[in-house]
């Protein structure tokens, strides 16, 4: 039995594997520091239980076994925490969960659980096995057949009926991320959120375009199926994808020959699209990490620090900032921190390294350049053209 375990908790991980390994030793037990981690291993791997952990960053244990149901329904979870809070084992049984347990974990409760687990895995294993195998190749058959199909090429003798021949009519739905990062995790999400949604809505399958693209083919069982399905898929995507991405919907299809053209132009249309967002980088995330900067401009405060205080990753962070404020977040940073000190050399006489330091620059001459760069003056010369202004106000009549 292959064994994965999710938890941000080093001591954690190791203490639940060494417990398990001396129990059983002919057991895989694989480790995860995060969800991002765990859906590749969940990806490349033959996981049968996830042990996981409910609060990690990024993503909570339950949204992570929510979100992998449809991919790996044979998997057994186990959701682990530190909070006894009925909420969460109520949630953790609604989603199929096997056992909840408390940290810190009972060896005795650890071993007897994972001997049942063990038990349920072997017995379930002849008959999940060879449907398993069958879901994994059709999926990589129709991506690859489905990705050489939309970019023109040829597909030699395969044929594509199969894939939709119970289509009659349908409409491709194309998610696109923009990142300069890897989006694995986000990638899954995705799928996994849409596959949930056609089986909800009607019927139809998600492909992997590329990396950072993915498409469903969907056809729904109501007039209002497709609305009601974007609607939903959007709202999911802002609540847990922490990168701009982008959905668009094409006309109904009844013809599968099609398809190529239709998402070649979808790819082509992409490019004049406006991108959605995490919903909580938007403009209240943005007033909190503005309200944060200008509390603590006196520190070294960075982007990592202040994109952690808003829960957002620094490279998402970084894009929505500049969008909601105009400016980059180092400039920005430096905006406050000349506004301060135009402030103190206006109605103090602090000395210059005083200042500097108040405004966050342990170096003189370092805030002395970026005061010249920003205000073409140095602080010493905006210094003396106040005087020099005060003392012409004061012999005017």
């Amino acid at each position: 039995m292959n064994i994965l375990i999710v938890d941000d908790e080093s001591v954690i991980r190791e203490g639940i594997k060494r417990t398990i390994l001396r129990a059983f030793p002919e057991h895989g037990v694989q480790l995860a520091e995060s969800p991002g981690e765990a859906v590749n291993i969940l990806r490349g791997g033959n996981i049968d239980v996830v042990l996981t952990d409910i609060l990690m960053p990024g993503m909570t244990g339950l949204e992570l076994m929510k979100l992998s149901r449809s991919s790996y329904p044979h998997i057994k979870w186990v959701i682990i925490s530190a909070y006894s809070e009925f909420a969460y084992a109520k949630e953790a049984v609604r989603l199929g969960a096997k056992d909840y347990l408390l940290k810190p974990i009972g060896k005795d409760l650890l071993v007897s659980m994972i001997g049942q687990l063990s038990e349920e895995v072997e017995r379930d294993a002849e008959q999940q096995q060879e449907a398993k195998m069958l879901r994994s190749n059709l999926k990589f058959l129709r991506e690859a057949v489905i990705q050489r199909w939309a970019m023109g090429l040829d597909i030699g003798n395969m044929d594509i009926a199969p894939f939709v021949e119970r289509h009659h009519h349908f409409q491709l739905a194309l998610i696109k991320m923009e990142s300069d990062n890897t989006v694995q995790l986000e990638h899954f999400i995705i799928e996994n959120v849409l596959n949930e949604l056609i089986e909800r809505y009607g019927e139809g399958f998600v492909t992997s375009l590329d990396g950072k693209s993915l498409l469903g083919l969907i056809t729904v069982s109501t007039k209002d199926g497709m609305k009601s399905l974007v609607d939903e898929l959007r709202t999911h995507l802002k609540n847990y994808v922490k990168v701009p991405f982008q959905i668009q919907l094409s006309d109904e299809i009844h013809h599968f020959d099609n398809i190529p053209a239709v998402i070649q132009q979808m790819v082509r249309d992409s490019g004049t699209l406006e991108f959605d967002y995490y919903a909580p980088g938007g403009n209240r995330a943005m007033e909190v990490a503005v309200q944060y900067i200008r509390a603590n401009y006196k520190t070294d405060v960075t982007l990592e620090k202040v994109a952690s205080v808003v829960f957002l990753n620094p490279a998402y962070f970084s894009q929505v900032f500049k969008q909601k404020t105009g400016s980059g977040f180092k400039e920005y940073v430096t905006g406050v921190r000349m506004e301060k000190a135009v402030h103190l050399l206006e109605h103090t006489q602090l000395k210059l390294a005083d200042i500097a330091e108040k405004i966050g620059y342990q170096d003189v001459k370092h805030f002395t350049q970026v005061f010249r760069k920003r205000m073409n003056v140095t602080p010493t010369e905006y210094r003396q053209r106040l005087a020099a202004e005060s003392g012409i106000s004061r012999v005017c009549p």
